[in-house]
């Protein structure tokens, strides 16, 4: 007799893709405020248009204890697509604090990044505030490696395999008091380092962003700090970063420095700039449309060429975030 195979919640089933326009670049948008805008991933600010130049090889962006990586990867955790090639994640991206257009040479100046030593600070609504060395982290909380959806408010979108740890690991061991209701995000401020941040920039560095705490305590919510079995390469995020996967890549920032626990709802870079077209919350819906172009599809990087799907609701997730909505 033979054995039938049940699908976990989180997977979702294959998709035929339909026909699509392009949609609007938001590089108008943006160069109509002065700002100059192009793409965004996750975190930082980051690539949402198709780059090109060679592969840059991760190398330890931090100085891991030997055998971390790569981590045990956690079987719960599957895709109903094939993993993006590690030559485009490592190159598609757009890194506002090092150039705001030019991919390839955002990759290049992001090496200059000094990544080590790097602490973390964890502050506000807390008994316990305390700054951590990530080297510590990566030790103190055993690390994993998830294969998670990534989709971008523009509509193009990844598989990749994080190595990290839950975010609520971190948030358990400082305590949040009673009042904390909101966890805020910052990243690095180095104009020295990062030419994008000069102080003629429109943007309002260094970025931040945020979740609400019950967002942030949900066992999706990740603190990354490797992908495809390497620690972080400088130009994906490193050396730790948020994936949040079920909402807009924005979301997720890169090369975190400060985690503070507020009592409202926090101020984000891509809110401030663009209220109208920017929430906070994000979560990707194929119902609501961006004001300028269609969320119902999504065009899968795949090697040379991309493909397309339909969105789905939570990219996907939405069995396991739905709770959070209510």
């Amino acid at each position: 007799m033979p054995s039938i195979h049940k699908q976990p919640d989180w997977w979702i089933s294959d998709l035929q893709p339909t026909d699509e326009q392009w949609f609007l670049n938001r590089r108008q948008f943006l160069t109509s405020l002065g700002i100059g805008g192009a793409a965004l991933t996750a975190g930082g600010i980051s690539g949402c248009d198709r780059g090109a130049g060679a592969e840059t090889t991760p190398g330890a962006a931090t100085r891991p204890a030997p055998g971390l990586y790569p981590a045990k990867r956690n079987q719960k955790f599957e895709l109903d697509r094939p993993i993006t090639r590690r030559k485009d994640v490592l190159n598609y991206i757009n890194y506002y604090e090092f150039d705001p257009a030019d991919k390839p040479r955002a990759v290049k100046l992001s090496q200059k990044l000094t990544t080590h030593p790097w602490t973390l600070k964890v502050t506000g609504l807390v008994k316990k505030p305390r700054t951590f060395d990530v080297e510590e982290l990566q030790k103190r909380f055993p690390l994993e490696e998830r294969l998670y959806r990534h989709r971008c408010v523009e509509t193009w979108a990844m598989a990749l395999p994080w190595t990290g740890f839950p975010l609520r690991h971190l948030l358990n061991l400082v305590e949040p008091l009673a009042t904390a209701k909101y966890v805020r995000f910052v990243s690095f401020m180095r104009p020295s380092e990062a030419p994008g941040q000069h102080p003629g920039s429109s943007y309002p560095w260094p970025y931040h962003e945020g979740l609400r705490l019950d967002e942030a305590l949900h066992d999706l919510a990740l603190l990354a700090t490797g992908v495809y079995g390497h620690p972080l390469p400088k130009q994906n995020g490193a050396p730790i970063r948020v994936v949040v996967p079920w909402k807009y890549g924005y979301k997720s920032i890169k090369a975190i420095v400060e985690i503070e626990l507020v009592e409202k709802q926090p101020p984000t870079l891509w809110n401030t700039v663009a209220p109208h077209e920017y929430g906070f919350y994000s979560n990707v819906d194929p119902a609501v449309p961006h004001p300028r172009w269609s969320q119902a599809k999504e065009w899968m990087i795949d090697g040379s060429r991309m493909s397309k799907r339909a969105t789905l609701p939570y990219n996907g997730y939405g069995r396991l975030v739905n709770q959070l909505y209510k």
